[in-house]
């Protein structure tokens, strides 16, 4: 599923129609603003939880590079961004536009990489369900006209969780959408009350500092539109709620909803690999674009943004739809990642159930082969997931073995206190690895124009960067290795108490956080391989 950033962080307040003044400025005390490049910053020099980009190359000045190819399976990538120039893989065994399979690989004209979610027609499935949906259309249309007390009961069982976990979290999406168009038309009517009050065409945050008034209605208009512009929303941002929101009833909850058609495969035959089209960037590459960014972004251009690794190329994997991706798409985005010479691959994305788990475990044991590194988000959904599922995952269905080859990731925000790991995200002590920066990265997107996202999503590919750092400057190192000096080298906080995610005022101990305790960083990675080096040099 793609990461939605705009309601994560105040989800309790939008959704609460009980909205108090006092409890708005209490949040809005709370917030503070990113520091620009943050997540490329050093812990002891600038204050913040940042993993020391700018410090690591200083270490690395003289020291020559190799060319790594990473993987970034996602929504898809606008490879005409600016920062992105000279960053994209170009298959070079592949004739642009002459609609011939040039390098015999099964995909035709696949020059940047490929869409695993479009037709032979150039379309594309740009929303589609909720696997929790399709899962309880494909069991309602199974046991249709059946007595269920005649069932084998584990299957009566898994049946009875879909039903009512898929009623459950369409009713609560339903009350959700109905709390944010509350908080939305609160907004409207505070802004139109105070430009009254004011007498100006637009209210600004000056003019918020101005109001000192004994009516209750005014100050709770007052705290409503500060806690508006501290947390910068805005028209735009107001818009991609209610498309969130519009979106999940019309798509992912839409038991009628079936855009699978567009693509014209087998759906059930995992085995099929050849289907979809060339087109990369898709409908909304907005997700991709931030991702790829993050990784790879042009470190010398003086434009928008540094990129975490400096000798990088990007192939565009499309697989992840406005809605839960699919377990044949993924598994055969690995495949393709894989075959085609990639080193690394970024999977920022996940969800909760994963009925094709087989072919997906299958091609993650071809890349653990192989020798390519997978880097996975841990998801935004303030859970444990050693106790929830968080697909995919390392482990293997039909076996207590897990993939050697995977770094799962929470994430962090900048902050050195308690509000350290971000609120959305999901952790687990035996399930995530490590964390990293995750909260407001400033990276690219569509158009070549830049914006500040978070989630693990973004926490993921900070990751990845590093990793591509070591296979560029270390080329000797295998993934295992490059997995086990990126958790050996993460910074510990053995000694800090942290809010629990999604359980705000409830201290545990970050250590309890992941299996590691502990936050990635590229310096301390690079010092690690150094001295790594040296160990085994023969």
């Amino acid at each position: 599923m793609r990461n939605k950033t705009l309601i994560v962080a105040a989800s309790a307040l939008l959704f609460n129609v009980s909205v108090s003044a006092q409890s708005l400025n209490s949040y809005a005390d709370s917030t503070q603003q990113a520091p620009d490049n943050w997540f490329n910053l050093d812990p002891a020099s600038n204050a913040v939880q940042g993993i020391s980009t700018e410090k690591t190359y200083h270490l690395l000045k003289g020291k020559k590079s190799q060319k790594v190819l990473v993987a970034v399976i996602d929504s898809g990538i606008d490879t005409d961004h600016e920062d992105l120039e000279g960053k994209i893989w170009n298959n070079e065994d592949e004739i642009p536009g002459n609609g011939k399979d040039d390098d015999n690989n099964g995909y035709v004209d696949d020059v940047h990489g490929w869409n695993f979610i479009g037709g032979k027609d150039g379309t594309h499935v740009d929303h589609d369900t909720y696997e929790l949906t399709r899962e309880y259309v494909r069991l309602t249309n199974k046991y249709e006209g059946q007595d269920l007390e005649k069932l084998p009961k584990k299957e009566r069982t898994y049946f009875e969780e879909i039903k009512a976990k898929f009623e459950k979290q369409r009713d609560d999406f339903e009350q959700q959408h109905a709390g944010f168009m509350y908080f939305f038309k609160g907004y409207q009517r505070s802004s139109k009350l105070l430009e009254a009050y004011l007498d100006v065409e637009e209210v600004t945050a000056g003019d918020l500092e101005t109001i000192d008034s004994q009516d209750e209605v005014v100050m709770t208009a007052k705290a409503l539109m500060e806690f508006a512009q501290q947390n910068n929303y805005t028209a735009e941002t107001f818009q991609e709620g209610l498309e969130y929101f519009e979106n999940g009833m019309e798509y992912g909850y839409n038991t009628e909803f079936d855009p699978r058609t567009i693509v014209g495969d087998n759906y059930e035959d995992t085995n099929e690999r050849f289907y979809g089209n060339n087109d990369v960037k898709g409908p909304d590459p907005r997700h991709g674009t931030h991702v790829a960014g993050i990784i790879a972004a042009n470190r010398e251009n003086n434009l928008g943004v540094k990129g975490i690794a400096d000798n990088v190329e990007i192939m565009v994997l499309r697989a992840v739809p406005d809605g839960d991706e699919r377990d044949k798409d993924v598994a055969n985005a690995i495949y393709y990642a894989v075959d085609n010479g990639a080193k690394i691959i970024n999977m920022s994305f996940g969800k909760s159930y994963s009925p094709q788990k087989e072919a997906v475990d299958k091609a993650v044991r071809y890349a653990e082969e192989k020798g390519v590194l997978l880097v996975h988000a841990a998801g935004n959904s303030s859970e444990d997931i050693d106790e929830e599922d968080n697909f995919p995952t390392r482990d293997f269905l039909d076996s207590r073995k897990h993939a050697s080859n995977w770094i799962e990731v929470g994430a962090t925000s900048w902050k050195n206190n308690e509000e350290i790991v971000a609120e959305f995200s999901n952790y687990g002590k035996k399930s995530v690895d490590v964390f990293a920066p995750g909260v407001d990265l400033y990276s690219t997107t569509p158009n070549s124009t830049y914006e500040s996202l978070s989630g693990t999503s973004m926490a993921a590919p900070v990751t990845t960067g590093i990793a591509a750092l070591l296979m560029a400057y270390y080329p000797d190192l295998t993934a295992k290795q490059v997995k086990d000096i990126i958790l050996e080298s993460a910074v510990k906080h053995d000694d800090i108490k942290v809010n629990c995610p999604g359980k705000k005022g409830k201290l545990v101990s970050f250590n309890n956080l992941s299996t590691t305790g502990a936050i990635v960083n590229a310096l301390e990675a690079v010092k690690l391989a150094e001295s790594y080096q040296i160990k085994h040099k023969d």
